[in-house]
């Protein structure tokens, strides 16, 4: 029976002790049958080697491919990240920016509210009116700055009127003649201010700073 179908995994090793050579039909001595012996074992054992080479062979290709294709899909999922985050942000700007855009119509609404209400006119039906729309664009991320006696900045100040006094030791807003609007940290609309800055130096001091 075939050893293979035993289930046994080694190859069947072949003796060649022919006394008779089959090529040449003289007798063999004993170390003729002995070096035939070993040269069938020879290769047998070289075939075995040549299978186990090729069987590495296949193995590391196959790891190759694996590696190349894990290294494909990893780079497809960062492409794949980035455009997310991509697709993401350009979405927030769209919506940050139509929002912006209806929001700075209705500043001129917000300033006539605002005078009506430092007029006492903020009455009765309208009062209401007035606070749901200040309520829904404040939930839209609306939000008004500017306050009196702050220091004056250009980047969020827009200077409308100028003066001196001796009340102040750097540019202050003095007043606010219009507040000013941002959606989160952009700006829609600077404050307009009335600013003051440290009194102005007479002339005598000029002229003694002058002479020192």
């Amino acid at each position: 029976m075939n050893t293979r179908e035993n289930g046994s995994g080694e190859e069947p090793v072949i003796r060649d002790n022919r006394k008779i050579d089959p090529e040449t039909g003289e007798a063999r001595s004993q170390a003729e049958r002995e070096q035939a012996e070993w040269a069938a074992q020879a290769g047998q054992a070289g075939e075995a080697d040549q299978s186990a080479s090729a069987a590495g062979l296949a193995a590391a290709e196959l790891a190759a491919q694996l590696a190349e294709r894990t290294a494909d899909l990893q780079r497809l999922q960062a492409e794949y990240a980035n455009y997310r985050k991509r697709v993401d942000r350009d979405r927030a700007m769209v919506k940050e920016q139509a929002v912006a855009g209806v929001l700075s119509e209705l500043l001129p609404v917000l300033d006539d509210i605002g005078r009506a209400r430092d007029h006492g006119e903020l009455t009765g039906g309208f009062a209401k009116v007035s606070e749901s729309l200040e309520t829904v664009a404040g939930k839209l991320g609306l939000s008004a700055f500017g306050a009196k006696g702050e220091p004056f900045d250009p980047t969020v100040h827009e200077a409308l009127m100028h003066s001196y006094s001796p009340d102040v030791t750097e540019p202050t807003c003095v007043e606010i003649l219009q507040p000013g609007y941002r959606i989160g940290e952009r700006v829609l609309r600077p404050a307009r201010v009335a600013v003051a800055e440290p009194e102005e130096p007479s002339a005598g001091d000029v002229a003694d700073a002058a002479d020192n």
